[in-house]
């Protein structure tokens, strides 16, 4: 397999590459297919991008009549059709019947440009700068986003310029399971000599994926709205890799059955693994003054194609988050097995989860490499998370089918035996 030129030329930061190294060229759903003919079962998905797995048909139809009726492919932010067609989708299949009342901001192609933008909307929304995200949070590596990011590896990677703006409180479990994290934080809200400047909002993932799988209780989330609410503080869902159906809801907060102030959306949203991403915001909160936050590639109408056919096919009732909680089960039951077959060999290991967002921790780094290492050998792609890289984490599409689950789960113990025994 030739990989001579793309080693060659191809920047230090690559990461995927080198725990794959192999030239992929095709896929559909949930397989991989390399120059060699050999085939893969994907649990990565592209980290939560492709929800509706690799070149889904119905997606790819609309995509390619689209391109064949000459739509419009950029058009900054003008008023086109395909965006047209977007918004009304969206409030008719996902936000009314889910009693949302928001406006859209479409920021850009990422995720760090809707955490950016959402972050400063909430400073230019409440007048003040301080923004409270979590420990092990995740939101992105541009400089407003990497302010509210935790882990280390991304932070050191400045340049020495010091990320200002936000203040970090633990995560629900992060102080043990017996401690709810957020008497802490309200703690310091009532001291007017804690240190802490009133924030203009808190951004949390329901479920960090980048952080390890962690969990937020339904009753802390519920929680930490109370406090967002009794304290003037906006409550942002960073929804990017959580979000579009990967917890079994369409958005993974309505598992609390809170309503946040601001929601960013990427990965997923598009549908097809189209560069989307859209801020979601009350309507009083948009006191943008026009062209105050823009991007050239703000509207980028191939991806409002696709995610409005991926809205229609796929959640204009509950047949398919039925599905995927269905298959979350699965995944869930399979994981304490082996998380339990683990522990037969000494090390401790636990499950962790919501939906078909999961994952092993197995406490070491250096085993999750050996295990998704031994898994890609035998046909498996699948990465780890966590703030060392200790979790084996299953982000499969939600489209998988069930022989194709079964099998990569298989590969995964198979791969754990291999490793341990």
């Amino acid at each position: 397999m030739q990989t001579q030129t793309l080693e060659r030329l191809e920047s230090n930061v690559r990461t995927y590459s080198r725990s794959f190294p192999v030239v992929f060229t095709k896929a559909r759903n949930a397989r991989l297919t390399d120059e060699s003919g050999r085939e893969y079962i994907d649990f990565l998905a592209g980290a939560g991008t492709l929800n509706y797995g690799h070149n889904n048909p119905h997606l790819k139809q609309a995509l390619l009549d689209y391109l064949d009726s000459d739509g419009i492919v950029h058009g900054l932010d003008f008023w086109t059709a395909a965006k047209r067609d977007y918004l009304e989708t969206l409030e008719e299949v996902i936000l009314k019947p889910r009693g949302l009342d928001y406006k859209v901001h479409l920021p850009g192609p990422t995720g760090t440009n809707a955490v950016e933008a959402a972050i400063r909307l909430a400073r230019v929304a409440q007048g003040r700068h301080n923004i409270v995200s979590f420990t092990n949070g995740f939101h992105g590596v541009t400089m407003g986003s990497l302010a509210t990011t935790g882990n280390r590896k991304f932070r050191e990677a400045t340049g020495g310029i010091p990320l200002q703006g936000s203040a970090f409180m633990p995560y629900d479990g992060y102080l043990g399971e017996h401690t709810d994290s957020l008497d802490y934080f309200e703690k310091l809200l009532g001291d007017n000599s804690s240190g802490l400047d009133l924030p203009a909002a808190v951004i949390v993932e329901t479920v960090q994926g980048e952080g390890g799988i962690n969990v937020a209780g339904l009753e802390w989330l519920q929680r930490l709205e109370r406090i967002c609410r009794d304290n003037d503080i906006l409550l942002i869902v960073d929804d990017i890799q959580a979000g579009c159906g990967r917890t079994g809801k369409f958005f993974s907060f309505e598992h609390a059955g809170i309503t946040p102030d601001i929601v960013t959306n990427s990965k997923s949203l598009s549908g097809f693994g189209l560069p989307f991403a859209h801020v979601l915001m009350r309507p009083e909160l948009d006191k943008w003054k026009p062209g105050q936050y823009n991007g050239t590639f703000r509207g980028f109408n191939l991806a409002f194609a696709t995610a409005a056919a991926a809205m229609r096919q796929y959640w204009q009732d509950d047949t398919f988050e039925r599905d995927v909680q269905r298959k979350g089960r699965v995944v869930e039951d399979r994981f304490q097995k082996i998380a339990a077959l683990i522990g037969e060999y000494g090390v401790k290991a636990t499950e962790r989860g919501r939906g078909l967002m999961r994952g092993i921790d197995v406490g070491s780094g250096e085993l999750a490499d050996k295990i998704t290492a031994k898994a890609f050998e035998k046909g498996l792609v699948i990465e780890t998370s966590g703030q060392a890289g200790e979790v084996v984490k299953c982000l499969c599409p939600l489209t998988i089918p069930d022989e194709d689950l079964l099998e990569g789960l298989d590969i995964l113990e198979a791969s754990v035996k291999e490793v341990l025994g």
